[in-house]
Formats: structure tokens, C-alpha cells, sequence
């Protein structure tokens, strides 16, 4: 089929879909919940992915209470910096003070992240300035960099003071960053964190750090544990993305569940066109034998067909997953589990992915109807009329 006669069978297979509004609004209505449900689960999974998932460039450690799970149980001495720092194969280790205002899972997590205000940029580099200024976090020992998503639900601007978890600072800044972990959190100073939240002075939650490269990983962690194993303080060592994963198992098997939910988003929506088709091509039998009388082919009738399925798929799924980026952009949503949290943010190839499936779907829905209609006897169907 050339590419005139292709659009041509497109254009009429739209005039005959405006030829019974009520019935193709109420598919693409369909088509549109479906398709958004769909691009949703697509965007956790995919969230779910960058976070556990790891990659060749994956570099960081984190050093954890052994046997611990929330950060206000995980407590290990600061001296522990030196002698972890001169194990070999580690380039660097960043002591961290975690304070957050809910361990269970939850929406609203709000996370405290105390840090050496020297150690800032090195321990979050992707970390963009979006509002405020690092000068004034640097001078202000109460000061906070807040993530865009938790500004964003809490309505935190720069110059507001912020309370949670008995912490109470003052936003200096505004950042925004490609780390999962960085949007979310609030950055303070260290001894400002382990004074306000009664810790004390010389503890932290955990340790980050940096190895020399991935190949390193495994080593090292058993080098750290290795090293405090009969110490009153003993570490359990892992890969971040890895320590995410286990961490936050109960939030990774929900997520998982979902995909079930986008499948049979899919196939609901997929009936409901196969359907809406079957009903349409029945309604014009007599249409489909004039056009065949006149010398269309066969086959040019099931195209067109299939052209209804494809132009209900596009324009539902488009309007689906244009709906789904928009909403998840405007709420930014953020699940929480023991002090770590992950923000369900839409990417280019959720859409593309959407779109795809919207259109395979389409096409897969018109299949039957289509040679349904490629089937019809000329005479039988004007008989019928």
C-alpha cells in the first residue's frame, strides 16, 4: 500500500469514527483511563529501576548498623571515618546523620540529611542550585537545602522556616539533582543535626563511601565489616543501590505488584476497541459491501479497520499518558520507607513506551473485527440491508 493510499485510509477511517461521536468519545474515555493507569505503573517501575538497579558506574558504599533498620536505631561512632579511611581501595568517606519524621512506609516523608559542610558538593555532585544560595547554607549553622519535590509538597520557599521531626531550619536553598535520593531530603549541617535531634556529638547513622572503582565493591565492604566485626559497633556494609533495595523490600514488592494492575489495564483496554469495532463494523455492512461493489478490495476494507483501531489507540493513549506525565509532574509524588525515599518521575521513555503500546494495542484490537469485515459475502450483506 503506498503512503497516499495508506493516509487516505486513515482519513476515512476517521470520518467514520466522527459518523458515531457518543460511542467513540466513551472509547477514547476508555482508551485515556486505561492508557493513564498504565503509564503510571510504567513510571513506578521504572523509578523502582534507577533506584535498585545497579550500573558499572556505581561507586558507593553505605556503612550501616549491623541489624538495623531505621535511622534513629542505627548509630555508629564518627571515629570510625579514620579507620575506614585507610582501608585500602577507599577514595574517600563522607559520615551522615539521618533524621526523618517517619520510619514506616508512607507519602510524606520528610528526611534530615546531616553532612560536613565541607563534604556538600562531594556527596551529592549532581546537586543543581534552583533558588537560594550555598553561601548562605554554609554561614547559617540552622540552614537546609531543600529538595524541589519536598518544597514542592511542603509549599517551602527560600527564606521560610521549616519544622519536622523536632527539627526546625531555615531554607537557604532550593536544589534539584538526578539522584533518587536528593529531591526529597533536606541537607543541613552535621553537628547542627546531631545536636537538634539529641544524638549527640560523634554519632552518626551511617558512612558513605566512595571506592576507587566498582570492581572494589564487594572487597571493600568485607574489608569494613571485617574490621568492626567484634567491635560494640558492627557495621553491615552494601552497595547504595543494593542497601536501597534490601532496605526498603516491602516498598520494592509493592511497586512490583503493579505491573500485574498495568497489565490488565492493557487487556481492558484492549477489549473495550476490539469491541467498540465489532459493533461499528456491524453497523456498516451494507457501507463495507457498496465500497466492495465499487472495487475495493478486501484487504482495503480490513486496513480500514485496523486504521479505526490504531486512530482510537493513538488518540486515547495519547491523551492517557499525556494525563498520567502531567499529573505525576504536578503532585510529585514521593514513597518513603525507613528514611529512604523515591519519587515516581515520568521520563521520555515512559511516554515512548506508552505510545507504543497504545498503538500495538490498537492494531491488536482491530485484528478480529477486521477480518470479521473481510469476511462478509457482497450479496449477503446487501440482502441484509
Amino acid at each position: 500500500m503506498s503512503l497516499i493510499g495508506a493516509l487516505n485510509l486513515l482519513g476515512l477511517a476517521g470520518k467514520q469514527l466522527t459518523r458515531h461521536r457518543t460511542r467513540s468519545l466513551l472509547t477514547l474515555a476508555g482508551v485515556a483511563i486505561g492508557m493513564f493507569l498504565f503509564a503510571t505503573v510504567e513510571t513506578l517501575q521504572s523509578s523502582l529501576r534507577r533506584a535498585t538497579q545497579a550500573t558499572a558506574d556505581d561507586t558507593t558504599l553505605v556503612v550501616y548498623r549491623e541489624n538495623r533498620f531505621c535511622p534513629a536505631t542505627s548509630r555508629l561512632p564518627e571515629h570510625y571515618l579514620s579507620e575506614i579511611s585507610r582501608i585500602e581501595g577507599v577514595a574517600e568517606v563522607i559520615p551522615i546523620q539521618i533524621v526523618v519524621n517517619n520510619c514506616g512506609a508512607s507519602l510524606d516523608i520528610v528526611a534530615f540529611r546531616g553532612v560536613p559542610p565541607e563534604n556538600l558538593l562531594r556527596f551529592a555532585p549532581e546537586m543543581e542550585l534552583l533558588a537560594g544560595s550555598t553561601d548562605k547554607w554554609m554561614e547559617r549553622m540552622d540552614a537546609a537545602l531543600i529538595g524541589r519535590n519536598l518544597a514542592r509538597r511542603r509549599g517551602l520557599s527560600v527564606g521560610d522556616r521549616f519544622d519536622a521531626a523536632g527539627v526546625t531550619v531555615y531554607v537557604a536553598g532550593i536544589i534539584s539533582s538526578d539522584g533518587p535520593q536528593d529531591d526529597n531530603v533536606a541537607y543541613v549541617h552535621l553537628p547542627f543535626l546531631q545536636q537538634a535531634s539529641r544524638i549527640g556529638l560523634g554519632v552518626v547513622t551511617q558512612f558513605n563511601v566512595k571506592v576507587r572503582s566498582a570492581d572494589l565493591l564487594d572487597s571493600v565492604a568485607k574489608a569494613i565489616d571485617g574490621q568492626f566485626a567484634s567491635d560494640s559497633h558492627p557495621t553491615d556494609t552494601r552497595p547504595e543501590k543494593s542497601f536501597f533495595a534490601q532496605t526498603a523490600k516491602e516498598l520494592v514488592e509493592l511497586i512490583g505488584f503493579t505491573r500485574w494492575l498495568g497489565l490488565a489495564a492493557v487487556v481492558a483496554v484492549m477489549g473495550l476497541v476490539a469491541n467498540t469495532i465489532l459493533l461499528t463494523v456491524r453497523s456498516r455492512v451494507s457501507d463495507h459491501a457498496v465500497m466492495m461493489t465499487l472495487g475495493y478490495p478486501d484487504l482495503a476494507i480490513g486496513w480500514l479497520v485496523l486504521a479505526e483501531g490504531l486512530l482510537l489507540g493513538l488518540a486515547g493513549g495519547s491523551a492517557g499518558v499525556g494525563a498520567a506525565m502531567g499529573f505525576l509532574n504536578w503532585q510529585s509524588i514521593t514513597v518513603g520507607n525507613e528514611g529512604l525515599t523515591m519519587a515516581f518521575v515520568p521520563d521520555l521513555q515512559v511516554v515512548w513506551r506508552g505510545m507504543l503500546v497504545a498503538l500495538v494495542m490498537g492494531f491488536a484490537a482491530g485484528l478480529y473485527p477486521a477480518w470479521i469485515a473481510t469476511r462478509q459475502s457482497i450479496v449477503r450483506s446487501l440482502r441484509d440491508t
